[in-house]
């Protein structure tokens, strides 16, 4: 795998993309930010540093999320 294909906090829309390929039911409404945190270092691309995530990031990708599947 190259290097441009891994997952890293700056890359809010590419995490969301993961998220939406690997959990397409998933039910935004109900998911906190600890979930959520869960489910981004568990991609198997992401290759960030799990200790640097913070509410303002995981609420970002969260609402890019929620934009994406409902246009």
């Amino acid at each position: 795998m190259s290097q441009s294909n891994k997952l890293y906090w700056d890359a809010t829309y590419e995490i969301v993309l993961g998220l939406i390929d690997t959990h397409p039911g998933a039910n935004l409404d109900a998911m906190g930010l600890q979930e959520l945190y869960e489910l981004i270092v568990a991609l198997p691309d992401f290759a960030d540093d799990p200790e640097l995530a913070n509410e303002g990031i995981l609420t970002e990708i969260l609402r890019e999320w929620y934009e994406e599947i409902n246009p």
